[in-house]
C-alpha cells in the first residue's frame, strides 16, 4: 500500500510540475516547475531495484541538472550583462535555448536519450518520450522570436534520429532515435504556429501509446523477438500499420502532423530544410520497415485471421490508424 501511495504521489507531482511550467509567467517559476518535474520522475525510474535503473537515474539526473544550471545562469545573468540590449537578448535567448535542448534531448545534445531509455521499463520510456517533453517545449515556445537559430537543431535532430536508428537492434533505442527525429519536426512547426506543435504532439503521443502498449504487453525489447509473439495475421497487420503510421507514411494517421508541417514550411519558403527533413523521414521509415520484413515474410503456423480475446483493442488501434483515409473517403460524399 505504501509503495503504491508514494508512486501516486510522484505521478501527481510529475503532472502538477508540468502544469506549473505551462501556467507560469516568469522564467524562475518555469525553472522551479522543471526542477520539481525532474525530482518526481527520478523515483519512477528507480522503482525497479537493479544496476540499470540506478545508472539511468544518475545519467538522467546529471543531464537534467546541467540543463537546469545553464537555464538558471542565463536567467540570473541576463540583467547583469553590460552590453547593448539587442546583443544581450540574443545571447540570453541562445543560452536558454541550449539549456532547453539539453533537457529535451534534441540534437546536438541527444546522446543521453537512447542510453537512458535502454535502461528503463517501457512505461517510463513512454513518459520520457511524451509527457517529459511538454515542459521544455513550453519554455521553447516562449523563446522563439529567434527563428533562425532554431532551424539548425531541428535539421540536426532529424538527421541524428534517422542515422542513429539504422544500426540498432534494441527496440528501446530505435524508439529513442525515433523520438529525437519527431522532436525536430515538432520544433520546426513551433516556429510558425503554437497550436500546430500541440496537435503534432497529441497525435505523436497517441501513436506512441499504441506501439509501446504492444511492446510492453508482449515483453518485446529486441528486433528478433518480434516474430515470436505475433500469433495472428491481424496482429501482424496491425503492428505493420502502427509502425508505418509512426514513420509518417501517407494513408495512415501519422502522416497528418507531418503534412501540416510540410505545408506550413513550404508556404514560408523554407524549401531546403523541409526537403532534408523529408529525406531523413525516409531513412526512419527504412529502419521501421526492417523491423517488419521478417515479421511479414515468415509464414509460421498460426491462425490466419481468427480474432482472439485481445483482438478488441487491436480493432480500436486499427480504426485509429486508418482514421485519416476513412475521413478522406467520407469527405468526398
Amino acid at each position: 500500500m505504501m509503495k503504491n501511495s508514494s508512486k501516486m504521489l510522484f505521478l501527481i507531482m510529475l503532472f502538477l510540475s508540468t502544469t506549473i511550467v505551462i501556467s507560469s509567467d516568469n522564467w524562475l517559476a518555469m525553472w522551479i516547475g522543471m526542477e520539481i518535474n525532474l525530482m518526481s520522475f527520478i523515483p519512477s525510474i528507480a522503482k525497479s531495484k537493479n544496476n540499470f535503473s540506478s545508472e539511468a537515474c544518475m545519467m538522467y539526473f546529471l543531464v537534467q541538472t546541467m540543463g537546469s544550471i545553464v537555464l538558471l545562469a542565463s536567467i540570473l545573468l541576463s540583467p547583469m550583462i553590460m552590453i547593448s540590449p539587442i546583443m544581450m537578448d540574443k545571447m540570453v535567448a541562445a543560452t536558454m535555448m541550449i539549456s532547453v535542448l539539453i533537457k529535451m534531448g534534441m540534437s546536438p545534445f541527444h546522446m543521453w536519450v537512447p542510453e537512458i531509455m535502454e535502461k528503463m521499463s517501457w512505461n517510463n520510456c513512454l513518459l520520457l518520450m511524451t509527457w517529459q517533453k511538454i515542459a521544455p517545449m513550453m519554455v521553447l515556445t516562449n523563446l522563439l522570436p529567434n527563428k533562425n537559430f532554431i532551424m539548425l537543431p531541428v535539421i540536426l535532430s532529424t538527421v541524428a534520429g534517422a542515422i542513429g536508428g539504422l544500426n540498432q537492434t534494441s527496440m528501446r533505442k530505435i524508439m529513442a532515435y525515433s523520438s529525437i527525429s519527431h522532436s525536430g519536426w515538432m520544433v520546426a512547426c513551433m516556429n510558425f504556429e503554437h497550436k500546430m506543435w500541440m496537435m503534432y504532439f497529441m497525435i505523436y503521443s497517441v501513436m506512441n501509446m499504441m506501439v509501446i502498449n504492444m511492446f510492453n504487453k508482449n515483453s518485446i525489447f529486441y528486433i528478433n523477438q518480434m516474430q515470436m509473439y505475433m500469433t495472428s495475421m491481424f496482429n501482424k497487420t496491425n503492428y505493420f500499420i502502427m509502425m508505418m503510421s509512426l514513420g509518417g507514411l501517407p494513408p495512415f494517421l501519422g502522416f497528418l502532423p507531418k503534412w501540416m508541417v510540410i505545408q506550413t514550411m513550404m508556404s514560408s519558403n523554407l524549401y531546403m530544410p523541409i526537403i532534408l527533413m523529408m529525406m531523413m523521414s525516409l531513412i526512419t521509415l527504412f529502419y521501421y520497415l526492417r523491423m517488419m520484413t521478417t515479421l511479414m515474410m515468415i509464414n509460421a503456423d498460426m491462425n490466419k485471421w481468427i480474432m482472439n480475446e485481445s483482438s478488441k483493442s487491436n480493432i480500436y488501434i486499427f480504426i485509429m490508424n486508418m482514421s485519416l483515409p476513412m475521413v478522406a473517403i467520407f469527405s468526398f460524399f
